[in-house]
């Protein structure tokens, strides 16, 4: 149970960050306005808070982890939202990014650490 609520909150991480940030994008770079960009800073607030309920108390390795799971959260955000095709090689990155959140998330390890 407790992976797999690892694995909810990454993605509701991942979600909330990668939005935050396209809706910045959108209001800034697009012109969209305040509302997008505000919009954006709430859901990067959110994120931070999310972040922190992760089962594992360490910041260091949370967040490390978290590297992989942002990688791959933004190749399918500019699939979904800008029509991005990714080639073999952000593919394969990716697949390496996940291998690397499993071992550091989810690796065996004595007890205490």
């Amino acid at each position: 149970m407790t992976v797999a609520r690892s694995v909810v909150l990454f993605a509701a991480a991942a979600v909330l960050e990668i939005a935050g940030a396209w809706l910045i994008w959108q209001g800034v770079r697009e012109h969209r306005g305040w509302a997008w960009i505000g919009a954006g800073v709430i859901a990067l607030g959110v994120y931070g808070f999310v972040a922190t309920l992760q089962p594992d108390a360490h910041f260091g390795r949370i967040l490390a982890a978290y590297g992989g799971v942002f990688v791959v959260g933004s190749l399918a955000w500019g699939m979904v939202a800008d029509d991005f095709v990714p080639d073999r090689w952000d593919i394969i990155g990716a697949l390496v990014c996940m291998v690397g959140v499993a071992l550091i998330m989810y690796g065996p390890r004595p007890s205490g650490s």
